[in-house]
């Protein structure tokens, strides 16, 4: 009775999006995590075009994000959910066939901009259609989810092995053609996409504006850019890194994706009451200063048991900061540009195309070590960032609440 209860408190949107989120997760991480290795061991592309690889995809998603979080405000989610959707099954699929560098390179911008058109606009559909107060909720369990996901793909990725790559690429793409189709008919069923079109016509020019005009959110965007350089790593230097320094390194990097994972799924619920005493501003400080610690331990580990703990010390601060972006977005963001707000929010997307690039060139020239450790720093630059948008927060609430008595 009690899960009959839980079902009927959110829409049956949110639990098709929850659902399908754990499965089309797990079939990616079963394949993406691994293309840096399978550039590098099955196709031997050079490290810095592998991190331009996949640095691209965030790049592309950079802009695509705010164009596809706006275009949901202006037409609705349905027909960009449908599409995005759509088109980054035939992306999988095109990696399983890729042969050419160039044509890696294609495919994973095309990859992120799929993403960023999705990820903001299938958010704001859950805020859309979620009451006010239980917002917080619904974005912990998509994050949950994500990270169920991201629990079981990683070792299932592992298990198929790097040479059969293309075979875990061609299931991923097959995946998210069944995923489109169930979300085109949950969501015409509902006919949410009625409610989600803006009665206040917005222009691009107008949608760009607000990043201008939005102190805190622009703070947040450059704090979030840091913090993402450095979460970058993990997907683009950690594997080769590990492979170098490890003999067992590549078996140890699933197991650290899988750890992750499920450290998150089993520590975010205590974190996240324990980060209800903060205002969403100092939660992401506190994430960050985690963080941090996490790649200061990458660049000092030695053997399992240090990039072990490493990773969950980086993974508490992953739990502070990323179900945090949401809220924060959700509670500056007008009712008839909450797409546009979330998609404003990718341009933190560019720190995973600067991430890849740098890292791949300082993993090449140098070491893992000093590249761990300038990712702590750079990592915890982000704090000023964060401190600079609560404070651009304040002063906007203050000015409000001066001005709300001659209203």
């Amino acid at each position: 009775m009690k899960i009959k209860e839980k079902m009927r408190a959110y829409h049956p949107i949110v639990w098709t999006l929850l659902f399908g989120t754990v499965f089309a997760r797990g079939a990616s991480f079963m394949a993406l995590p691994f293309l840096a290795l399978y550039l590098s061991q099955t196709k031997e592309v050079h490290p810095i075009l592998i991190g331009l690889i996949i640095g691209i995809g965030p790049l592309s998603g950079t802009i695509g994000g705010f164009i596809g979080g706006h275009l949901s405000d202006k037409y609705g989610r349905k027909i960009v959910m449908i599409t995005a959707m759509f088109v980054w099954g035939l992306v999988y699929i095109g990696f399983s066939i890729a042969s050419s560098v160039a044509v890696f390179f294609l495919l994973n911008a095309i990859n992120g901009i799929c993403r960023s058109f999705f990820e903001p606009t299938s958010q704001a559909l859950m805020a859309d259609v979620t009451e006010k107060e239980r917002r917080l909720r619904v974005f912990s369990m998509r994050y949950t989810a994500i990270n169920m996901g991201a629990a079981l793909g990683p070792l299932l990725g592992a298990y198929v092995g790097i040479m059969n790559a293309n075979w875990t690429f061609m299931f991923t793409g097959f995946f998210y053609f069944l995923y489109t189709i169930v979300l085109l008919v949950m969501i015409s069923k509902y006919e949410v996409s009625s409610n989600t079109p803006s009665s206040k016509k917005t222009t691009m020019v107008d949608a760009f504006g607000i990043v201008r005009k939005d102190a805190a959110l622009r703070f947040f965007i450059v704090g979030g850019i840091l913090v993402n350089i450095g979460y970058s790593q993990i997907e683009s230097t950690l594997p080769q890194h590990l492979s170098l320094t490890l003999k067992d390194g590549v078996l140890l990097y699933s197991v650290l994706l899988s750890l992750n994972a499920i450290a998150v799924i089993i520590l975010q619920i205590p974190l996240s009451r324990f980060a209800e005493r903060f205002r969403v501003m100092h939660t992401m400080m506190i994430g960050s200063g985690f963080f941090a610690l996490g790649f200061i331990g990458f660049a000092l580990s030695s053997n399992w048991i240090l990039f072990i703990f490493s990773m969950i010390v980086l993974t508490i601060g992953e739990i502070f900061v990323f179900p945090s972006t949401s809220v924060f977005i959700d509670q500056i963001a007008p009712e008839e540009m909450r797409g546009t707000y979330f998609g404003a929010g990718q341009f933190r997307s560019a720190g995973f195309f600067i991430g890849p690039a740098m890292g791949g060139w300082i993993f090449s020239e140098w070491s893992g070590t000093l590249l761990y450790l300038l990712m702590g720093m750079i990592v915890l630059a982000s704090i000023y960032f964060y401190k600079l948008g609560d404070y651009q927060r304040k002063k906007v609430q203050e000015v409000n609440t001066e001005a709300s008595p001659q209203m």
